[in-house]
């Protein structure tokens, strides 16, 4: 079975708002991905660290802020291995079905892949059974992205379910 590490908390939900008509979840404000929580410090820190609009990355046609320019240049490198999975949705809502927000501070890391919860119930819930969970939910992600597609600017870049790794 994969390591799983558990972090962050919930903050109440209603204060938690992103885009669900986008494959990236994203601030509806600034169009930054993760809240502006560097991915890189997910997997060096231990902990989501706030990024900074100084060291912005473009990926997919979002911004992705880190903490240093080290952060920023391993991203750059890989950003698939960084990415939250499905698109920052929340990992058991797809597994269950239906999309929601990820919650950039209610995460796991699983087998050295980042995976956001839209609560701490669904994380802990998807913990139980990851490999089942992340299953289902690369199931729903492949059928749920055309969907997505459907809704986002037609002057967006087409988008590949594969390539926003489920």
């Amino acid at each position: 079975m994969a390591a799983i590490f558990a972090g962050g908390v919930i903050n109440a939900p209603e204060a938690w708002a992103g885009s669900l008509s986008s494959a990236y979840v994203t601030d509806p404000l600034t169009g930054v991905a993760l809240d502006g929580m560097d991915p890189v410090s997910y997997f060096t820190e231990g902990e989501p660290r706030q990024g900074l609009p100084d060291y912005e990355y473009d990926w997919q046609g979002v911004a992705w802020y880190f903490v240093n320019a080290a952060n920023r240049d391993a991203f750059a490198r890989s950003p698939a291995t960084y990415a939250p999975q499905f698109g920052g949705h929340s990992a058991m809502g797809l597994a269950r079905g239906y999309l929601s927000d990820g919650n950039p501070r209610v995460y796991l890391l699983v087998a050295k892949r980042l995976y956001l919860f839209y609560s701490a119930a669904n994380r802990d819930a998807f913990a139980m059974a990851p490999a089942a969970a992340i299953d289902s939910a690369r199931a729903n992600w492949v059928r749920i992205v055309p969907t997505l597609q459907a809704s986002r600017d037609p002057a967006g870049p087409d988008l590949d379910p594969m390539q926003i790794r489920p």
